[in-house]
């Protein structure tokens, strides 16, 4: 048993909001108390905050798209950050992009215990999976890309909803995946012609019925009925462009009622005609995203510095290659999706920049209720999520906030509406954007909370730090029970899970996607899905 004694807990998925109490875990969960043996272990967290750790709903760590990234820039792997003792740990670079055995170190040396590898594709799956093993530590969830999926629309196109519910279903479980992901929906589908998908009630290109608002509905509506635990995530049209504050808000109004993630809102919260007129739009996102209560979302922050971009949001990144100049690389993904790289830096004396940097805080502060905006960076879109830290400060911190506001040029800080913002997050709420929201969207029951039966994943944090911002050097961290990072150090690795989902399909289905990849796919069809051995800790949550 593990005693945690006289810390100052924030709980808020069970109503604790700064209270002194003991915190007693035993066989890798919280339980309401044990009577200790002889050489149970006991943390003294006088004077300490005690957090459930932390859980990232949106990120980017693993797969082809990553290792892409590394190649394209390796002098971005020249920032490093490091842990000084672990007897067991492994080798890893650190920068935008960290490989991944460094990626569960420092996930876990900043207080997170689980991620959302928020895009995969089915072809590269099974190499995804044998990455996310390689990241330790931390507990995992994975999403499959779905949007634009030539064998689903061509469903759509035909009106056979149902069949094509029951292929979503056999290709979820073909990925071994937790949910769907939605990229620019028929977007990158339109772009294997040169096309893009901007307008969301026309039909994209190849198709007569299929558009990408059809596509939206269509998915979020099959994945209610799957009973999945997590909404569709979705990445809106027209990302990163000015004046797509209108698609966001009518993606919102298609959705009618029914559950969806919208991924990265900072970057579908302009207004503008160009890029010499875009300004911030995040009051009016927030004003429709408040008034949409099936939504929840998370931020895309930005951060001023390096990143690189990855998406499998093909014609954005070529886009954004045409805007910069800067080195570019794309793949098409047979008949599933796609994927761009692009390097970038964020500088706040550019106007663009700083409006995003702005929005993103903007969308945090405006929104109301925590429990359904979380804190991402889109990593490493928008900034590597190592810097949650820096974010976490601005939000509490007005005056810090402001000093920050006057360094932005005049003309950006005449199109954001941040300087107007008091408000500051107390603990409680940073507490819910960074582990108990994001697990009650991703519905991970045992994640981001300390009552009894969940997780043994706790987080302590001094609570008047000497170095650095408050959540950036946790004094002990819990994974399942153990201590595995402790005064700021890993001391302990540990093998995370994954959670998969195997929702129920048609047993015939396969029947018709057979004779289907004889003839599209360089793939046979028996080596399609990815085998459950391939996963090496696995655990099947249950849909509905």
């Amino acid at each position: 048993m593990l005693r945690i004694s006289g810390g100052t807990v924030y709980d808020p998925a069970n109503g604790i909001d700064g209270i002194v109490k003991d915190i007693c875990i035993a066989d890798g969960r919280i339980v309401a108390d044990a009577e200790p043996a002889e050489d149970d272990r006991a943390i003294d967290a006088s004077g300490m905050i005690v957090f459930p750790g932390g859980v990232d709903v949106h990120t980017h760590v693993a797969g082809g798209a990553l290792n892409f990234a590394r190649g394209l820039v390796p002098e971005n792997q020249r920032i490093a950050r490091k842990f000084l003792y672990a007897p067991d740990r492994r080798a890893g670079v650190g920068g935008m992009t960290p490989t991944t055995f460094a990626t569960g170190y420092l996930y876990a040396g900043m207080g997170w215990t689980t991620v959302n590898e928020a895009a995969v594709p089915i072809l590269s799956a099974r190499h995804t999976h044998e990455e996310l093993h390689d990241i330790p530590i931390v507990d995992k969830t994975a999403l499959v890309l779905m949007a634009n999926n030539e064998l689903v629309l061509d469903l759509l196109e035909t009106g056979e909803e149902e069949r094509a519910r029951h292929v979503v279903a056999w290709m979820i479980w073909a990925a071994k995946a937790y949910g769907v992901k939605a990229v620019n929906p028929g977007g990158v589908a339109a772009w294997k012609w040169g096309k893009n998908a901007s307008a969301l009630l026309e039909p994209i290109e190849g198709y007569h019925r299929v558009t990408p608002a059809r596509i939206i509905a269509s998915l979020a509506t099959m994945v209610d009925d799957l009973r999945l635990p997590h909404p569709l995530h979705l990445h809106c049209n027209n990302l990163g462009i000015p004046g797509n504050a209108a698609t966001t808000i009518e993606t919102m109004n298609v959705l009618d009622g029914r559950r969806a993630h919208l991924a990265h809102l900072q970057f579908h919260a302009y207004g503008g005609d160009d890029w010499s007129t875009m300004r911030s739009e995040s009051a009016r996102i927030a004003d429709a995203f408040n008034a949409h209560e099936n939504l929840t979302a998370d931020a895309g922050a930005v951060l001023f510095g390096d990143a690189v971009t990855i998406t499998a949001d093909g014609p954005w990144q070529h886009l954004l290659y045409q805007l910069t100049g800067h080195k570019w690389g794309n793949l098409d993904v047979e008949n599933e999706t796609g994927c761009g790289i692009v390097p970038y830096v964020y500088k706040d004396r550019n106007l663009v920049n700083a409006v995003q940097w702005a929005a993103g805080l903007e969308l945090l502060l405006l929104i109301d209720d925590p429990w359904r905006m979380f804190l991402t960076t889109d990593h490493p879109n928008g900034g590597a999520f190592w810097r949650y830290p820096e974010i976490i400060r601005l939000l509490m911190d007005v005056e810090f906030r402001k000093e920050e506001i006057k360094k932005l040029p005049q003309r950006a800080r005449d199109r954001i509406v941040l300087p107007d913002l008091d408000r500051e997050y107390t603990l409680s709420e940073i507490a819910v954007i960074t582990s108990a929201g994001p697990a009650r969207s991703l519905g991970l029951t045992r994640k981001g909370h300390l009552g009894v039966g969940a997780d043994a994943d706790v987080t302590i944090y001094a609570e008047r730090p000497d170095h650095g911002f408050l959540f950036s050097y946790p004094r002990y961290v819990i994974k399942g029970g153990e201590v595995v990072v402790e005064e700021g150090d890993v001391r302990h690795v540990t093998n995370g899970r994954e959670f998969i989902v195997h929702p129920a399909c048609d047993e015939h289905i396969e029947d018709y996607l057979r004779p289907l990849f004889q003839k599209v796919y360089t793939i046979s069809f028996d080596n399609y899905p990815v085998e459950i051995e391939r996963l090496r800790h696995p655990e099947i949550r249950s849909c509905g």
